[in-house]
């Protein structure tokens, strides 16, 4: 395609080598152009989408705060969790939401913006960073795996209590005790599983397996993608300290 920037060569260089792979390996199908994978993409109904995101993320904070095991840890391993689980946390609150989400492309700076911003200060921040298209694709094919499991509600409760009480973070000053914390909610877990699912002896193991993907979505994709719409340039990290310790009732702006 003519937009193409897989190579380095300009479009006929491009061409003229398509045409000369051809003919060295006739029997090859012709490759398709992954360009489109890095493509730059953007929530196809915005004000929907964030509206149902900010409503997931508030009963994600909610569910944290009304733990009482979740205010007994230290005040610094509650920052801790927070920050390092609450993205799985509020994808598996899309999940049990059933919300969904389509994307478009996003419209590509024009030339005189391109422009003025090649002459920008280097104090100044560089321009806002956008989902790709492979990104969103990935959290897609995530969230249909969780989709296909069809938990039920007190599942997904074990579960992100299981997700919450992460003792492998760096720098917990209880993690025996958090350990204990996730090995319970576990535990509960499995035994919720036993008479619903006996003749799924591996279900227990595939949820937590399909759980560890979650995990791998990093903060970046799901703070531009669903919040940075609503909240613009705010630092997400410093809104969810807020919800956490904040009076009841407030919501992303």
């Amino acid at each position: 395609c003519e937009r193409c920037q897989c190579h380095g060569e300009d479009k006929h260089t491009a061409i003229l080598y398509t045409l000369l792979s051809q003919n060295l390996h006739p029997g090859r199908s012709r490759q398709r152009c992954l360009c489109h994978q890095r493509r730059t993409v953007r929530l196809r109904t915005p004000h929907v989408t964030c509206q149902a995101a900010s409503d997931v993320l508030v009963k994600t904070i909610s569910f944290m705060k009304n733990l009482p095991s979740f205010h007994l840890l230290p005040k610094e391993d509650q920052l801790l969790l927070l920050d390092s689980c609450w993205v799985p946390l509020f994808l598996l609150g899309l999940v049990q939401e059933m919300v969904t989400f389509e994307v478009m492309e996003a419209p590509a700076p024009s030339m005189l913006k391109k422009i003025l911003l090649s002459g920008q200060s280097k104090g100044q921040e560089p321009e806002r960073t956008q989902p790709t298209l492979a990104a969103v694709q990935r959290l897609q094919c995530c969230l249909n795996t969780f989709w296909s499991l069809d938990l039920s509600p007190k599942e997904y409760a074990y579960l992100k209590g299981a997700i919450l009480f992460n003792p492998d973070i760096p720098g917990l000053r209880a993690s025996l005790y958090i350990e204990s914390l996730q090995r319970e909610a576990q535990q509960a877990l499995q035994e919720l599983l036993q008479p619903l699912h006996p003749e799924d002896q591996g279900r227990f193991s595939h949820i937590l397996l399909v759980a560890s993907t979650l995990k791998s979505i990093p903060p970046a994709l799901i703070t531009d993608l669903f919040f940075r719409p609503v909240i613009g340039d705010a630092d997400i990290a410093e809104l969810l300290v807020e919800m956490l310790y904040e009076a009841p009732g407030l919501c992303v702006p």
